[in-house]
């Protein structure tokens, strides 16, 4: 499975921390889009797609959360509970975040402007779609 886990470099000292993120040092594209998650209610489960192209980072950057993830094949369960750590997400990736705190901040960085031709949204599709790329390669 696509996946990356990262722990970026902190510094920090009697002030406090402080974690810096430049593209193509600890992101491994452009950086074209950030959005971040906040306030879910308990039990909510987020997300319930796939990217066609697109590669995120995902960081919690306050809090704790959970990602399921599903290549087609294969599943992990995956914990955000570090503000120095981060997920890559390469494209053909379901994603569903899930058992967030109460506290928790998740930011994403995306390698793409958001356009919807992008997500695949019904899991069906993605099993589909993640066959007939295996058949191109």
């Amino acid at each position: 499975m696509k996946i990356k886990k990262y722990k970026f470099q902190k510094h920090g000292d009697e002030r406090g921390m402080l974690v810096a993120l430049e593209e193509f040092k600890e992101i491994p594209f452009h950086v074209k889009r950030i959005y971040y998650i906040y306030d879910t209610l308990p039990g909510v489960r987020r997300g319930f797609h796939a990217h066609k192209k697109l590669k995120q980072i995902l960081i919690c950057v306050k809090g704790s959360c959970k990602l399921h993830l599903d290549d087609g094949h294969e599943t992990k369960e995956v914990v955000l509970n570090k503000q120095y750590e981060g997920i890559l997400l390469e494209n053909n990736i379901w994603r569903e975040m899930y058992d967030f705190s109460p506290d928790a901040v998740l930011m994403v960085l995306a390698s793409e402007m958001y356009d919807e031709k992008d997500y695949i949204r019904d899991y069906n599709d993605f099993l589909k779609f993640v066959a007939s790329e295996e058949k191109n390669v």
